[in-house]
C-alpha cells in the first residue's frame, strides 16, 4: 500500500508542479501525512500509553461497566474521499453563497481542516445484571457516557493533550456536558446526524507527539447502529445522491477542481475492492473483506477491552 501511496503522491505532485495547480500540490502533501503515519509508528507508543492510561483510570472508577478502547489511523480510501469530498462541498457552498468560485487560495485554506487522521474510540455498556428494577438501561448508560466524557478534556490535558474548541453550536443545550466542556465536544448524541448517527466527539492537540487526535465516545448500541446498523449504508447512500446534486448544479467545465475532485470521488465510489492486488489486503466483494493493512477500514491500533466485574458471578 505504501507504493501505491508513494507513487500517487509523487505523480500528483508532478502534475501539480506542470500545471501549477496548488490544490493537486496540498493533496499530495496530504497524501505524506497519511505515509509519515504509516512508516513512523513510533510516536503512536507514547500517545497509545497516555491515553491507556484514561482506560485503566476507568476499570477502577466503572468495574462494572464492559467497555472497549479502539484506535485506528484513518484508511487511504476513506481519507481520499474526505478529501475529495470537502472540495465539493467547499465549492458548492461558495458558489451558492457567492454567485462565483473560489479561487485556487481559498480552497487550499480550506483544506486544513484534517483533524482525525489519528482516532480513538471508547464505547461502554452497562451489562443488564447491574440494572436495579425499575431503571432504563439507556438512561443509565448516558448518565456514565457524560460522566466520563467531562473527565475526558482535564484528565489529557495532564498527559500533555490540549483540548480543541469545537466548530458546534447550540442555542439551547440540555444535554450532559457540564459548561467547562460544551465548547469542546460536538454531540451527536443530544443532536443526532440525520443518518440518525450518535456519538460524541471531541479533538485533541497531542503537544508531545505533534500532532492531532479524535476521541469519540459512545455506547455499544449507538457503536452498533454506526457499524452495522442503518448509518452504515446511510451516510454512503446520501453522500452518492448529494454529489450527483451539486453535479447537476456546478456544470463540467466551469470549476476545474470540482470537475476533478467530482472525478476522483466518484471512481472511488465505483471501487471493485475485488480486484485490488494489495499485500495484507482481500476482498470477495465490498462487503467481504479482510483488511489487514488499512486500506479500506484503517490501521488498528490501541486494542484493550474491559469485561463488567462480577458479572459471570451474577448472571450465574
Amino acid at each position: 500500500m505504501l507504493k501505491i501511496l508513494l507513487q500517487y503522491s509523487s505523480d500528483l505532485k508532478e502534475e501539480a508542479i506542470k500545471s501549477h495547480n496548488s490544490i493537486d500540490l496540498a493533496h499530495s502533501n496530504f497524501l505524506m501525512q497519511i505515509i509519515e503515519l504509516l512508516e513512523h509508528t513510533d510516536f503512536l507508543s507514547s500517545q497509545s500509553q497516555r491515553i491507556k492510561e484514561f482506560y485503566l483510570y476507568m476499570t477502577q472508577k466503572y468495574p462494572f461497566l464492559a467497555f472497549t478502547f479502539k484506535g485506528r489511523i484513518k484508511s487511504l480510501i476513506r481519507s481520499e474521499e474526505k478529501f475529495n469530498g470537502y472540495i465539493l462541498e467547499y465549492i458548492y457552498d461558495f458558489y451558492k453563497e457567492n454567485g462565483r468560485y473560489p479561487s485556487e487560495a481559498e480552497i487550499k485554506n480550506n483544506l486544513n481542516c484534517f483533524r482525525d487522521l489519528i482516532a480513538y474510540r471508547i464505547v461502554l455498556s452497562l451489562p443488564k445484571c447491574h440494572i436495579q428494577n425499575g431503571e432504563s438501561r439507556e438512561e443509565q448508560e448516558l448518565k456514565y457516557l457524560y460522566e466520563i466524557a467531562n473527565k475526558l478534556p482535564e484528565f489529557l490535558e495532564e498527559k500533555g493533550f490540549s483540548p480543541q474548541l469545537s466548530d458546534a453550536s447550540y442555542e439551547v443545550y440540555t444535554g450532559g456536558l457540564n459548561e467547562n466542556n460544551i465548547s469542546y465536544y460536538r454531540d451527536y448524541v443530544q443532536i443526532p446526524r440525520p443518518s440518525g448517527y450518535r456519538s460524541l466527539h471531541i479533538t485533541f492537540y497531542d503537544n508531545l507527539t505533534r500532532c492531532y487526535t479524535e476521541l469519540q465516545l459512545r455506547t455499544k448500541d449507538m457503536d452498533d447502529y454506526a457499524e452495522i446498523g442503518d448509518a452504515n449504508h446511510f451516510g454512503y447512500e446520501k453522500s452518492q445522491e448529494l454529489n450527483r446534486t451539486r453535479a447537476d448544479i456546478i456544470r463540467p467545465g466551469e470549476c476545474k477542481y470540482f470537475d476533478e475532485a467530482y472525478e476522483r470521488l466518484i471512481k472511488l465510489q465505483e471501487l471493485d475492492l475485488s480486484g485490488v492486488d494489495v499485500n495484507m489486503f482481500k476482498a470477495y466483494s465490498n462487503h467481504l473483506i479482510n483488511d489487514g493493512c488499512g486500506l479500506f477500514r484503517g490501521r488498528q491500533i490501541l486494542p484493550f477491552e474491559h469485561l463488567s466485574r462480577f458479572q459471570n458471578d451474577l448472571i450465574g
